[in-house]
């Protein structure tokens, strides 16, 4: 079974907030004890945090479900609820969140970047908050907010220094191993690799990690030999080192082959040819005196040796002079979506209100109570709801629901 997994669903949802109380005060000599029902607890939220020290999303592939804990209700003596608790998710670096439609919502690219993936329910409000000169002993609390609840899809885009392309066995495996611990697996046929190898690389007082990214063929930015999945490794390496077979078992020129993984390279994104890159002849040690001839640049055999530490300090100058060129971040990056309002739908049997705001303001315990019905009247008008369903059409008459209150509209 594979142990690298570089796309994954993900499921997610926000703890639920509790329950306001409704309570009123009851003691001895104490004659219409006023209101003191508690808030309910917030629940938790659910945050996904880039950690350098999760390789894959091989955690989320059976088990993508994740969620935080829910708050406790309130009580009586003004008690509040607890509070649910936060989860912090770890992935990988490099990994791109997106929605069900492709959109992305995230970018986790270095270590401590957080993205707030599901929002916890906010608690409800106990009756003890809701007095006021005009309203003495309300009858009437908040329910808890439901937590936020959404299927999303990951995406992971390593985060190499250099990025080894080149065709089916070209000989990058090889490689790697001969230069870092890897071990990933070598044999003598085409598409041996079919999942990118890291492999840490130390020169003098330079550390790199090289990534070995499966092979390309000829259609890969379209998608050809799952060419996207492949090609998405080789957008954050600072450097690439493009290999050519001189000993191609297909005939394929070296110079044709260099010719088609630069063009893959740019169709698929153009910025990539800007990257610094080293074009290296591969097997050499097996290769026709000819070809080796024809080959005007560096060359290399990972069975021998020969070309393999220039090549390794040709790989450290340039990844030193990328580095100096985009110093490290000094903090981390923390994503909150944008704030929600809300909308009106207009649908066959009437409208339908549609946002936290409003939903939220409906979500009283009991919405037979008068003094309950003025409260949320008087917050959907502060928070324009009348307005805006005129402005979409509503008359006299017209159905129209919010969260699960379903009411007629009137002018």
């Amino acid at each position: 079974m594979s142990e690298f997994v570089d796309e994954s669903g993900l499921h997610v949802k926000g703890g639920d907030g509790g329950a306001g109380a409704v309570s009123f005060r009851r003691e001895a000599h104490v004659a219409r004890g006023g209101p003191d029902g508690g808030d309910g607890g917030d629940g938790g939220d659910v945050w996904l945090v880039a950690d350098r020290n999760v390789a894959s999303l091989l955690g989320f592939r059976d088990h993508p479900h994740r969620r935080a804990g829910d708050g406790t209700h309130g009580s009586s003596k003004r008690a509040h609820g607890r509070n649910g608790a936060e989860l912090s998710v770890a992935v990988p670096e490099g990994t791109v969140i997106r929605d069900q439609q492709g959109t992305v919502l995230a970018d986790l690219v270095s270590e401590g970047d957080r993205w707030l993936a599901g929002a916890g329910g906010r608690g409800g409000r106990g009756n003890a908050s809701f007095k006021s000169q005009r309203r003495r002993a309300p009858s009437f609390a908040e329910q808890g907010e439901v937590g936020e609840e959404r299927w999303l899809r990951m995406e992971l885009k390593l985060m190499a220094d250099v990025a080894l392309v080149g065709l089916p066995n070209a000989g990058k495996s090889t490689l790697i191993s001969v230069i870092s611990a890897a071990k990933p697996k070598i044999a003598a046929y085409p598409f041996t690799t079919l999942e990118p190898n890291l492999g840490v690389v130390r020169i003098d007082d330079v550390e790199l990690v090289v990534a070995d990214i499966p092979g390309l063929i000829e259609g890969a930015s379209e998608g050809k030999g799952l060419g996207h999945r492949f090609l998405r490794h080789v957008e954050r390496a600072r450097a690439l080192v493009v290999l050519v077979d001189l000993a191609s078992v297909d005939g394929v020129a070296p110079a044709r082959q260099e010719q088609i993984l630069v063009a893959e390279l740019g169709r698929y994104r153009p910025e990539l040819l800007a990257r610094p890159r080293v074009v290296v002849g591969s097997k050499a040690d097996v290769a026709d005196p000819e070809a080796l001839a024809a080959w005007p640049g560096p060359r290399l055999s990972a069975v021998t040796g020969e070309g393999v530490q220039p090549l390794v300090g040709r790989m450290a100058e340039l990844v030193s002079e990328a580095r100096a060129a985009v110093p490290e971040p000094e903090a981390f990056v923390v994503h909150r979506p944008v704030g929600e309002g809300f909308r009106v739908e207009r649908r066959d049997d009437g409208f339908v209100v549609v946002g936290r705001q409003a939903e939220r303001a409906v979500a009283v315990s009991d919405l037979t109570n008068r003094d309950a019905m003025a409260y949320v009247h008087g917050r959907l008008k502060r928070l324009g709801v009348d307005r805006a369903l005129a402005r979409a059409g509503a008359r006299d008459g017209d159905t129209v629901r919010i969260g699960t209150m379903t009411f007629e509209f009137e002018e």
